[in-house]
């Protein structure tokens, strides 16, 4: 008799909890959609956190994680996914991977996903960032590869941001290519290569004359090439 009344009492417990928990996915589901149509970002993070706790799926995961990212917490939306290469990822996962770990300075990690990001939709923004990051890496042959595949297929209507300044501001995708092969022929040499490197910068200016960064850059190889000028002219013992 004993085993039977425990035996009942469980079921009618795991009854209770479902029905508990339909009833908390179903007002966590409308907290969502109110709070997205607010907009309130924390409220939408605290939702979906909730509906995750209630009923785990990688969708969900996923797509906090990206929320997280969106709004700069990188750390916060990697503890969400990991870190890891896998190769089941959605591509919302793969893109929050390698935005995330380029942000908090992981470039080894970083590139692993974009390279899987280009495996799956190849194009020149994602190429301009395996561009970007090998050249950091000094991995010369690879951020030529990118670039090369860069300057042939931007078109003219894709823009890149620039965030140097107080004010950021966009120039067009290829010439943000042809910086990057500036610098490219730069670290290939660089006690040789400045005068070429300039010349790229130069011809860049040209595309984009409001491409601060690329003033800096060069200025800062004709201090270069004026400072390696002046050593060679001093007076050897």
């Amino acid at each position: 008799m004993k085993r039977i009344l425990t035996l009942i009492l469980l079921v009618v417990g795991l009854q209770l909890n479902a029905q508990s928990n339909d009833g908390l996915l179903k007002h966590f589901e409308a907290y969502y959609k109110e709070m997205k149509a607010q907009g309130d970002v924390q409220g939408i993070i605290n939702a979906m956190t909730h509906l995750n706790v209630i009923a785990p799926s990688q969708a969900r995961k996923d797509t906090l994680a990206y929320i997280y990212m969106s709004e700069g917490l990188n750390l916060q939306a990697l503890n969400t996914i990991g870190i890891d290469r896998i190769i089941d990822d959605s591509d919302i996962a793969v893109e929050v991977k390698a935005v995330a770990l380029k942000a908090v300075n992981q470039p080894k990690l970083a590139v692993l996903q974009f390279e899987e990001m280009f495996k799956r939709k190849p194009n020149a923004l994602i190429a301009y960032e395996l561009a970007e990051i090998n050249l950091q890496l000094k991995k010369l042959d690879e951020a030529n590869k990118h670039i090369t595949y860069g300057l042939a297929n931007a078109n003219a209507e894709e823009k890149k941001a620039f965030y140097e300044t107080q004010t950021p501001y966009q120039v067009p995708l290829k010439s943000a290519f042809m910086y990057l092969n500036a610098l490219l022929e730069y670290n290939k040499d660089p006690k040789v290569n400045i005068d070429a490197a300039v010349d790229i910068l130069d011809a860049t200016l040209k595309t984009a004359p409001n491409f601060n960064l690329v003033n800096i850059s060069k200025n800062e190889l004709l201090r270069q090439k004026q400072a390696l000028q002046n050593q060679e002219a001093e007076p050897k013992n």
